[in-house]
């Protein structure tokens, strides 16, 4: 399923155009296919879904997405850029949230935050502001200084997307980012994306 975000490009805020094409991807292990000819599109501005029963190959197609596995047949461009070609350029214009975040429990958000900042290549200066964009944005303020260990799952998740979008990528790809939450911390978690999508395109 796909939600345009119809109400913001009406105010001139939603970004349009194509971000990316999937044109008859496989993905196959032996005799056993975890993808089979899948094919869609995503535009800036569209939150989109991956809706399928455990085993329908959602993660695998999002791995393929985003330069982390290799795909049987068909193929994936990212605003025109081919992932088999150049994975490392897709991975500058991505940002992914695994099922399971790779987080580090003994290390106060500020820091793992600065220090993704610093694995992409992003100088001081940048993180900082970038970070300060952020925090308000995933609704961290509250926990910004605190270790991983003393958070709640629903505050690693929004830690976890707050790292997905860091470096500001165009595309972000969330892995089941609700998984485990209650209603209330769904509701935010999903409010969170909504705003993201704003200008970006959403997976």
């Amino acid at each position: 399923w796909k939600i345009p975000l119809s109400d913001t490009s009406a105010m001139g805020i939603a970004i349009s155009g194509l971000m990316v094409k999937i044109d008859h991807l496989t993905k196959s292990y032996g005799a056993v296919d975890a993808l089979r000819g899948i094919s869609f599109t995503v535009n800036r501005g569209e939150v989109v879904g991956l809706l399928g029963p455990n085993g329908a190959g959602k993660t695998t197609a999002m791995r393929i997405l985003t330069g982390f596995l290799p795909a049987t047949s068909g193929r994936v461009l990212i605003d025109d850029v081919d992932v088999a070609e150049d994975p490392l350029s897709i991975k500058r214009m991505t940002g992914y949230l695994p099922e399971f975040a790779p987080l580090y429990a003994d290390m106060l958000v500020h820091d793992y935050l600065d220090y993704v900042g610093k694995v992409r290549g992003m100088e001081k200066q940048k993180r900082r502001h970038r970070i300060g964009e952020l925090v308000p944005l995933c609704g961290l303020t509250e926990v910004i200084h605190r270790p991983f260990r003393q958070l709640s799952r629903g505050y690693k998740q929004r830690v976890g997307i707050a790292h997905a979008m860091i470096g500001d990528p165009d595309l972000l790809v969330l892995d089941e980012p609700t998984a485990g939450l209650d209603p209330n911390q769904i509701a935010e978690i999903r409010s969170i994306i909504r705003a993201a999508g704003k200008q970006k395109a959403v997976i």
